[in-house]
């Protein structure tokens, strides 16, 4: 027999998922949750009749207030060990972020620090930096490894990701990134074969990891070595993501659009055929504008991918260049800086960052059978969102309809 688990009920709005307008609204309106997903949303008064609160394990009431789904994520570095602070002093005194890797900063600083951690505190870190994703209403969110650049510490990575998501009410999805960059001291292509050969096997052993990435740019990866360790991913039983046109355009999208991959993210070199083959395949473009705000870099141009008919996802990109664990910041710099709408930017945020995760079951709606992943604004509308920004909007957050975060 099924339980009813919450009801959140006379909510200013709930916010269902995508629609026309592109978003379908209610007002006045509640959720009712059993075993986990949705049952049933609707108007509050009829919602309650059929699914008295006082029966529900969890009662919200959420008078007033916006009731969104809980955000997903789809891009994050969030597993590391280290502080990059002074680098961002130094961008803001001039400095490019090519200067700062060249000087031993960037990611090989961050490599040297991650590898030097133990297991435990890379664990910890992780678990603290969800707390924060969780309070801000993120209830899904994607982390790669990446900071390891040698087997070792690659699945030390993977493992403490794996450990996160079995004790955090977040449900966690693992990434390997060994193709983040090159070690100091080593042939690309060495590198490369060392990913393909050795890495690869061992993480599939492993099985922790369900997506491999790559940094296909310029001085990083070329389009040839991308494709040769996302193939390679693909016979491991890795789906492919890449990180494409960042900061040179030298072909990431066309390779992610040639291998099915899951996603295309950055893109702030992206052209017009970026945006004709990006639309017309299944490849969820993914947008971080975090990443040119911490750069102070011109924002990726998602406006055309919108208007292309494109279905894009906005997430964080949370790493230590990068250090925001806030989709509400993300959401606000994709409606500021992309010129997206408010409406935009949340299903971006939400159903959108479930297609880079091929999770295409409900995730990020609240549709009747979608999880019951929702989050609770202190705000009347989902608006304030980007209207409000520098504040945290949440005021509470269920993860498959129990409560896990409440001011």
């Amino acid at each position: 027999m099924s339980e009813l688990t919450a009801v959140v009920h006379d909510a200013a709005e709930v916010v269902v998922g995508e629609g026309e307008a592109p978003l379908y609204c209610l007002e006045d309106a509640a959720v009712a949750v059993e075993d986990g997903h949705v049952v049933a949303v609707g108007p509050s008064d009829e919602i309650v009749r059929e699914y008295p609160a006082e029966n529900a394990r969890h009662t919200v009431d959420a008078t007033g207030r916006s009731v969104i789904p809980g955000f997903v994520d789809s891009h994050t570095h969030a597993c590391f060990a280290g502080d990059r602070s002074d680098e961002f002093e130094a961008k803001l005194r001039g400095k490019t972020y090519q200067e700062i890797m060249a000087e031993g900063g960037g990611i090989l600083r961050t490599v040297r620090a991650t590898r030097e951690a133990s297991d435990d505190e890379l664990l910890q870190n992780l678990l603290s930096h969800l707390d924060t994703m969780l309070s801000h209403g993120s209830t899904t969110v994607e982390v790669k490894s990446g900071y390891g650049l040698d087997t070792d510490t690659e699945l030390r990575m993977l493992d403490a990701i794996r450990r996160a998501d079995e004790q955090h009410p977040v449900d966690v999805v693992a990434t390997f990134m060994g193709a983040h960059a090159v070690p100091d001291g080593r042939d690309t292509d060495d590198y490369v074969e060392e990913v393909v050969s050795e890495q690869l096997p061992a993480v599939e052993t492993q099985g922790v990891a369900e997506f491999c990435d790559v940094f296909c740019e310029e001085g990083v990866f070329s389009v040839e070595q991308s494709r040769r360790v996302l193939e390679a991913g693909v016979e491991h039983g890795l789906t492919p993501k890449v990180h494409a046109e960042e900061f040179v355009h030298i072909g990431g999208a066309r390779l992610a659009a040639d291998l099915d991959a899951a996603s295309a993210d950055h893109l702030l070199q992206a052209n017009d055929s970026d945006v004709d083959t990006l639309t017309e395949s299944d490849v969820t473009p993914v947008f971080l504008p975090g990443t040119a705000f911490s750069l102070g870099e011109a924002y990726a141009d998602a406006r055309s991918f919108v208007d292309a008919g494109g279905q894009i996802a906005v997430a964080t990109d949370f790493n230590p260049n990068c250090y925001s664990q806030s989709m509400p910041f993300a959401v606000a710099l994709a409606c500021v800086g992309m010129k997206l709408t408010p409406a935009e930017a949340l299903v971006a945020g939400t159903e959108g960052g479930a297609r880079a995760l091929n999770r295409t079951g409900g995730l990020g709606t609240l549709r009747e059978g979608a999880p019951a992943d929702l989050v609770v604004l202190d705000a009347p509308s989902y608006r304030h969102i980007p209207y409000n920004f520098g504040v945290n909007p949440v005021s509470a957050v269920l993860k498959e309809g129990e409560v896990v975060h409440a001011e």
